[in-house]
Parts: structure tokens; C-alpha cells; sequence
């Protein structure tokens, strides 16, 4: 028996690895798989360097490790059972459920394949099943799991109600810092010279670029590689979290600044999807930080929300709807995703320093992902499906359970199976959380005219597109109040004023 070890399952602590000291361990380095989007750099320096570190940390614990360097699974399976014909590899089950094809992929080597359930998160696919068993189509909601959550953890529970009174403390983590409030530094970790090899390797092997793009060449402009890489460098980023940004974390998750690209947020998500810290050590680290005294109620339950919350309910919805989520266009969107998204050129403040830091770090916090570049492309009327590819390919953080139900089914609406209403907003959102207005050539307060901010007819432009399918939506009634405040003359020329934006954006003139 060998355990077979997948590129986001790299945890020594957990799973068949952990359980299984003494069989060998298996991990394949996929190349080609790394070519089926032009990912960024980052991402691709992070999966790899980890994976190799993953491999000698585990040979100087003494543990036979065999690594395969191949062109696709399929190449590292049959040189692995053409080595060892007569084993069984053991496999947690991927992060997204899918087992089909690893099977398949075994089964075409000759070989034989144990599946186990996979540790790396709170909630089992067995628990998941049984909440929602016996549910209506209201069952996937966040909220009723997230209070399943808490009780069935007891995380910040006592004698069976929540700690403070509340379920959740959102309506206080949407304050915005004041002018003078300095941001806490981003931890960065130097590299090593397995991770300068692959930073090299990666930037002659891939290119970043592909055939379906509508550019040429590699599309990213990298800074210096700053992630963990090890489960000890990601265990420093959670400490560094709960000392120095936690506290502040909860009132200004929302908020967006130009001179700060990560605000007081965890950074978090590469190391928890990677599976170099389990999501209870973040929680459990969070919740000792304030039972110390060192961090608010409000923040620490933000962090509970998101990673006991919806981290572990977007995974199960899919795993359960991931044939309807690739494939999911109920507003038909069909516009094509806009260059700037890859360049980054454009004279709208807030897309191009968000896409900017996408570009220079394939990294965004999740406000300016869903407020401003899911936003901008539910309200342009973005294929879905595309915009979901270039998240994928952009975010360091991005895995196919992560980034789909996130980008289809609620940053654009495309499915209602996870969430209610679309998230769409006018320029007012923008200025309130950010200060990308202040000095944007757009005019926040304008919504037709010259130079008049392109979130503000869109938005309205969207409402009107849309009436038949969302007008009905109990969550929309007050925004089609003002809808119906408008007159046929203003209406025309905010459908005028999309049309003029749509054209500027197809030509890179936006």
C-alpha cells in the first residue's frame, strides 16, 4: 500500500499520511496540467515549490517518498505501477468530490485505488448530506449552515447559544479605516533555493499565455514570490495574522484601499487550500486570540464565518451542484470577457489597481473580487463561464471547488443555488468602501453623460435587462422602486450609456 499524495493535499498532520506512518507516499508533478490556463506565475510556483518541499520534509522524517516529474497524471501513473505492479494506492478524496477520472486514470495503469475521506476540512460530506436531507430548494443557505456549523463545533458557543448574544457580527465589519490609519506589513517569505529553482523553471516553462486569449505573451507582471510554501512558513502567516491584523480584520474587512493590497486580512487561503494548515487550527488560533483579550468579538467571529462558514458550504454545494455550476448562465450573459481584465488598461480607478494587484501578485481580497470585478462583469452582462476561467487562472488561491460556486453561482448570479439575489451595486458602493473615486477621471455622482462613471448605467442598465427574471426577487423590491422612479427619457439614456460603455470596453477604449 502507498498513499498517493494530490498537489492540495499537502498535510503531514492529517489524513492517510499522518495515519499511515510507515507506508511509502506518492505524489506526481503534473506539467501539462499547468498548461490548460495561463496561470498566473504565482500559482504555479506555489503548488510546485510546496510539493517539493512536502516531498523532503517527509524524507528527512525518514519516509520512503516517490516522486514522479511528469508530463500528465496519466504518464506518472503508468511509470509508477510499471515500478511497483502489484500495489494499491490510497487517496483522499479531492477537495471537489469528483473521483471519476483518478479512477479511471488507475485503472488505465493497471493499477488499484483505495479512496478515503478527506480530512482537510470541518465538515464531512456525510454531515453536509444529512443537513440537507429532507430540504426544499431554500436548503443550501449560508446562514442555517453556518449555525449548524457553530453548534455541531461548539465554536464560540456556550450553553447552546452563540457567544455574545449574536450569530453574526456583519452589520460592524463594514467601517471603513480612517486617513490615517496605517496598515499592518504583509508577511513575505524569502525563498529557498527549492522554490528559486522553480521560480526559475516556471518563468521558462510557462509562458502564460494561450491560444484562446485575445493577447500575446505572458499576461502577469509578478513582484517577488511572497507565499508559504511550507506548513512551518504557514503557520508563522497564521501567527503574524492573529497578532497583528486580526484585531482590525472584522470592521475593515470590506474596505478597499489603493496603498494597501491587503488590508488586515489573514492571507490565509493558499495555505488552507494547499492543506499546510487545517482550517481548525486558523479557527481555534482566532478564538484563543480573543478569549486572550487580543481581538474583538466581531473580527474573530468574521473569521469563524468565513472559514468554518462559507469556505466549508461553497465546497459541499460543489461537490452536490457541479454539473449545473459549469454550465450555469441564467441571466445569459454572453459578453466577452474585456482585455483590460488581462492588462489591466483601463482609466477606471478601481478595476485597474484591483487587476493591477492581480497581475503583480494573483491576489485580491474577496470585497474587491465580488464588488468590483464580479461586479463590473454581472453588470456588463460577462459570460459567466468565462470570467470563471480567468479567475481560476489568475488567483494564487484558485481550485475549481473555490472559485466556481464563488464566481457563478454568486459573484454573477448565474445560479441561484447557492445564493438569493445578485450582487450588484452602483458607484455608491465603491466610494463608500474605498477611496478609488477620489481621483478616478469618472464621475462617481454621474450616471449618463461624458465621463460619467461606468458602474452607475450599468447597474441600472442591468435592473432593466433583468426585470422579468429578478423583479419577482423578494430581496429586489426596493431597488425596482427606484427602477420605476425613472422615466422613459432616462431610461433610454441610461441603455445609450451602456451600449457607448460596452463599445469602449470591446475596443480597450473604457
Amino acid at each position: 500500500m502507498t498513499v498517493w499524495v494530490l498537489g492540495d493535499q499537502l498535510a503531514t498532520e492529517h489524513g492517510p499520511v499522518a495515519e499511515r506512518p510507515d507506508e511509502p507516499v506518492l505524489l506526481i508533478e503534473a506539467h501539462s496540467f499547468a498548461e490548460r490556463l495561463p496561470y498566473h506565475p504565482h500559482k504555479l510556483v506555489l503548488v510546485f515549490s510546496a510539493m517539493r518541499h512536502f516531498r523532503d520534509v517527509l524524507r528527512e522524517r525518514g519516509r520512503e517518498v516517490r516522486y514522479y516529474r511528469t508530463e500528465t497524471f496519466g504518464d506518472g501513473l503508468n511509470a509508477y505501477f510499471e515500478a511497483y505492479p502489484d500495489d494499491e494506492v490510497t487517496l483522499m478524496r479531492p477537495a471537489g468530490g469528483g473521483i471519476d477520472r483518478v479512477r479511471a486514470l488507475v485503472g488505465d495503469a493497471g493499477g488499484r485505488l483505495e479512496v478515503v475521506a478527506n480530512d482537510l476540512f470541518c465538515c464531512s460530506r456525510e454531515s453536509f448530506d444529512e443537513w440537507t436531507a429532507g430540504k426544499d430548494s431554500d436548503g443550501y443557505r449560508h446562514e442555517h449552515f453556518y449555525r449548524y456549523m457553530r453548534r455541531e463545533t461548539g465554536y464560540l458557543m456556550e450553553d447552546g447559544d452563540p457567544v455574545g448574544g449574536e450569530w453574526n457580527y456583519d452589520e460592524d465589519n463594514r467601517e471603513t479605516p480612517p486617513d490615517d490609519w496605517t496598515p499592518p506589513t504583509a508577511p513575505a517569505f524569502d525563498l529557498d533555493e527549492i522554490t528559486r529553482d522553480v521560480d526559475s523553471w516556471v518563468a521558462n516553462r510557462f509562458d502564460g499565455s494561450y491560444d484562446e486569449a485575445p493577447y500575446g505573451g505572458s499576461w502577469a507582471d509578478p513582484e517577488p514570490f511572497r507565499w508559504p510554501v511550507t506548513r512551518q512558513q504557514a503557520l508563522e502567516a497564521l501567527a503574524d495574522f492573529c497578532e497583528h491584523r486580526l484585531a482590525e480584520f472584522g470592521p475593515y474587512q470590506d474596505a478597499m484601499r489603493r496603498e494597501s493590497w491587503a488590508m488586515s486580512h489573514s492571507l490565509l487561503s493558499t495555505s488552507l487550500n494547499l492543506g499546510l494548515v487545517h482550517p481548525r487550527e486558523v479557527i481555534e488560533r482566532a478564538i484563543d486570540t480573543y478569549e486572550r483579550g487580543e481581538a474583538p468579538l466581531n473580527s474573530v467571529e468574521g473569521v469563524v464565518r468565513q472559514v468554518l462558514g462559507w469556505r466549508e458550504f461553497v465546497r459541499h454545494v460543489y461537490r452536490r451542484e457541479r454539473d449545473e455550476l459549469g454550465t450555469a448562465n441564467q441571466l445569459n450573459a454572453t459578453e466577452l470577457l474585456p482585455t483590460f481584465f488581462w492588462t489591466g488598461e483601463t482609466d477606471m480607478a478601481c478595476l485597474a489597481d484591483v487587476i493591477d494587484g492581480v497581475r503583480r501578485r494573483g491576489y485580491s481580497h474577496h470585497i474587491e473580487r465580488l464588488m468590483i470585478l464580479s461586479n463590473f462583469a454581472t453588470t456588463f452582462g460577462i459570460d459567466p463561464q468565462a470570467l470563471n476561467r480567468w479567475f481560476h487562472a489568475a488567483y494564487v488561491d484558485a481550485f475549481h471547488w473555490v472559485t466556481t460556486p464563488n464566481v457563478v453561482g454568486m459573484g454573477t448570479f448565474a445560479s441561484d443555488v447557492l445564493s438569493t439575489k445578485p450582487y450588484a451595486a452602483s458607484s455608491n458602493y465603491v466610494d463608500r468602501m474605498s477611496d478609488y473615486c477620489g481621483d478616478c477621471p469618472y464621475y462617481k455622482t454621474k450616471t449618463t453623460g461624458e465621463n460619467a462613471c461606468p458602474f452607475n448605467a450599468l447597474y441600472w442598465d442591468f435592473l432593466g435587462r433583468n426585470e422579468d427574471r429578478l423583479r419577482s426577487n423578494h430581496r429586489m423590491g426596493l431597488v425596482y422602486s427606484h427602477w420605476d422612479d425613472k422615466d422613459d427619457q432616462e431610461r433610454d439614456a441610461i441603455r445609450d450609456r451602456a451600449a457607448s460603455i460596452r463599445q469602449q470596453a470591446r475596443t480597450g477604449d473604457l
